[in-house]
């Protein structure tokens, strides 16, 4: 029983990640609570599935999700993490890609109550690997 709703759980989070590929809506009122709350990794926090499909809506019409692959679930309880990688285009031609994990929490009906988003830089080096003295890159940090 408790691995058919951890692939339940799974589907619905490949769904939720093909609507931003596709730049289609199949389900936001579904998928999440009425009084959900998602906080996107740089601050964003939207409340309801309302102001999520608000904002999914309008991101979509100013960029395209060009990859958002899923590496690997962790289940525990009502709640679920996912590992990914992410790279997106904006229409201002602006990139962005870096890896990152949502934290999910379900509520009893089965629909997303809780999502919070944490991003890594994908481009990462180490700091000591000339000495004891940190070489930092003097690059603009992601704005998460």
């Amino acid at each position: 029983m408790e691995h058919t709703i951890e692939k339940q759980r799974e589907a619905k989070i490949r769904q939720w990640f093909s609507m931003w590929l596709d730049k289609q809506d199949t389900g936001i009122a579904d998928l999440f609570a009425p009084d959900a709350v998602y906080i996107e990794s740089w601050g964003p926090e939207y409340h309801g599935s309302g102001k999520i499909k608000l904002w999914f809506d309008e991101w979509n019409s100013r960029g395209e999700v060009q990859r958002w692959d899923i590496r690997q679930y962790f289940h525990k309880g009502d709640q679920t993490v996912v590992e990914w990688s992410f790279r997106c285009a904006m229409t201002d031609d602006v990139i962005q890609s870096f890896d990152g994990i949502s934290l999910i929490r379900w509520n009893e009906a089965g629909r997303i109550c809780f999502l919070q988003e944490f991003g890594c830089n994908e481009t990462r080096y180490d700091p000591y690997a000339q000495g004891k003295i940190p070489v930092f890159r003097e690059e603009q940090a992601l704005w998460f």
